[in-house]
């Protein structure tokens, strides 16, 4: 298909950063403690995650690389789940993820974090 080209038969899905990709293959597991694998390396493990509804998210601590950070990460940045090797691949680089909002524990389910972090991390690259 031509560059630019948008296929008719599929339709065009507006980017959620807090729904998992169909194709990812999260299908409602439990990834808490897969490791997090960014565009050029692992980042840590998900120490906690969601699968609800349009609310979907994982936390992971990120170890030493970043001084034991956590870090929040919208489900919309998984780009897809090795269930084999524990794995979970984002669409993000160690230092995006590095330089988002700093996950907090007291507001991180409240709607202005989550429009802040959102908005960081904009569209699927």
């Amino acid at each position: 298909m031509p560059e630019g080209v948008i296929a008719v038969d599929t339709p065009y899905q507006p980017f959620d950063p807090w729904t998992y990709r169909d194709e990812a293959g999260v299908n409602g597991a439990d990834l808490i403690g897969y490791k997090v694998e960014a565009t050029d390396g692992g980042i840590g493990k998900i120490d906690r995650c969601s699968t609800e509804v349009n609310s979907s998210y994982l936390v992971v601590d990120t170890g030493p690389w970043i001084f034991g950070k956590k870090v929040m990460l919208p489900a919309g940045l998984v780009n897809h789940v090795d269930h084999d090797d524990r794995k979970v691949y984002v669409d993000r680089s160690k230092s995006e993820i590095k330089s988002a909002p700093e996950f907090d524990e007291q507001t991180y389910t409240e709607p202005v974090y989550r429009d802040k972090l959102g908005s960081y991390y904009g569209e699927p690259r």
